[in-house]
């Protein structure tokens, strides 16, 4: 899920992404957070983010990969260069957003999203020698590793938490962008809702469709969706969204009973939330920050993870928040439906 970009003063002083305007031009934020020290980068690992639109600071998504990143940077030195999607981007942009931190020698590279798949295909070729990772996607080639979660399991927790806290019988889900990686939220959580309570009622909405992006990275409309459902009658609203979700929960912190249930990072303890976290019932967490830095440890460690490696319930890849101590009451239940995915008791669906 995803966010709010940056344009930087200037672009990195490398010969190689001096080749392109889109580096600090209209299609990408430039942000580098290197070490400072070349030497840094020689010795330790060169990083290179190619971050979905919001990029880092969207409080979700993008910002999970980014603890990942920063974390790998502390424990081996070196530096990250982190480029910015936005929502006009086209394959071409993304294309060359790859291709600018692989020319500038950035190993690996990682496509945070699945908008990325098409183009690390086409560049990963280009550049064997580079090792790339992709975040919710899976791309066939052989210096790539597709870091993937079961986020539907995550999601059926979230339903059944949803369904045992609503008082009203009617809950919401907001999708950021109706695409196949979001359908895979809104099903689990469907079944997860129906399994625990069937005269529960849920309502779905999409704040974009197709090729337009703006549902990841627009508060606003994530706002007034949260805001349709409460005056609809919905007392728990989840939202997978990236930082469009940060408009819903603020909707729903303006709503005396209601619940927001968060995603992608543990939202309750996120700093720019802090006024809402009284809200935040729970957060369907998404581990993109262990992915991530498992995939930078194995390339500098000399064995770069490759192929297919999912991040599941039973791997603790997905899982619920629980601080703030708001599902406390309800963990029994919580751990059973667990258990019964875990051991395939419940097979949760992908697509509603």
């Amino acid at each position: 899920m995803r966010r709010v970009a940056k344009l930087s003063a200037a672009c990195i002083a490398s010969a190689a992404l001096a080749l392109t305007a889109t580096a600090c031009g209209s299609t990408s934020s430039d942000n580098n957070t290197s070490s400072g020290s070349s030497e840094g980068g020689k010795n330790g690992v060169k990083i290179g983010l190619a971050f979905d639109v919001g990029g880092r600071g969207d409080r979700s998504f993008n910002d999970s990969a980014a603890r990942g990143a920063d974390k790998a940077k502390e424990e081996f030195g070196g530096e990250i260069k982190e480029l910015t999607a936005k929502t006009a981007d086209t394959e071409a942009d993304r294309e060359q957003r790859l291709t600018d931190l692989a020319q500038a020698g950035y190993n690996p590279v990682i496509g945070v999203g699945f908008s990325y798949a098409t183009a690390m295909g086409k560049v990963a070729a280009k550049f064997p020698k580079t090792n790339f990772g992709i975040i919710d996607s899976v791309v066939d080639a052989k210096n790539v590793n597709s870091i993937t979660f079961t986020e539907e399991q995550g999601s059926y927790l979230a339903g059944v938490a949803a369904a045992l806290k609503t008082k009203k019988d009617h809950v919401g889900f907001i999708g950021g962008v109706d695409t196949p990686l979001i359908k895979k939220f809104e099903a689990g959580y469907v079944q997860g809702v129906k399994d625990t309570k069937p005269s529960v009622k849920v309502d779905v909405q999409y704040l974009s469709r197709g090729t337009d992006l703006s549902g990841f990275s627009s508060p606003d409309k994530g706002k007034e969706a949260a805001q349709g459902m409460l005056d609809k009658g919905a007392d728990v609203i989840y939202t997978a969204a990236g930082s469009s979700g940060n408009g819903a929960i603020e909707a729903v912190a303006g709503s005396k009973g209601a619940w927001a249930i968060g995603v992608d990072s543990d939202q309750y303890n996120i700093p720019g939330l802090a006024k809402y976290k009284n809200s935040i019932l729970t957060s369907m967490v998404k581990n993109v920050d262990v992915g991530v830095y498992e995939f930078i440890k194995s390339v500098h460690d000399g064995k770069p993870m490759t192929g297919v490696n999912s991040y599941s319930l039973a791997k603790d890849g997905v899982s619920l928040a629980t601080s703030g101590g708001f599902i406390k009451d309800i963990q029994p239940k919580l751990d059973e439906a667990k258990k019964k995915i875990v051991d395939g008791t419940i097979k949760v669906k992908t697509t509603p």
